[in-house]
C-alpha cells in the first residue's frame, strides 16, 4: 500500500481547517444539540496529552465570546 505524500497530507489539514472554521462561523446558527456533539469531538479530537486538560474550558470560553447565543 502506497504512502499519502505529503500533498495528501496537508490537503487533509486544510479540508479539516476549512470545514472547522465553517462550522465555527455558523456556531449561532446551528441547532444546540449538534453544537454540543460537535464540541464533545472537538474536546476529544483536539485533547492530545494531558496538558490539555483544560481544553474544554478553552473551547467553552472562546465560543462563549465569539457566538451570541452561547454568551
Amino acid at each position: 500500500m502506497p504512502t499519502p505524500s505529503l500533498d495528501a497530507d496537508e490537503n487533509t489539514a486544510r479540508y479539516f481547517l476549512a470545514l472547522g472554521a465553517a462550522a465555527a462561523g455558523l456556531w449561532s446558527d446551528l441547532p444546540q444539540e449538534l453544537q454540543q456533539t460537535l464540541f464533545e469531538r472537538a474536546v476529544l479530537l483536539g485533547q492530545q496529552s494531558e496538558r490539555d486538560e483544560n481544553l474544554r474550558e478553552q473551547l467553552a470560553k472562546f465560543l462563549h465570546d465569539h457566538h451570541e447565543r452561547t454568551r
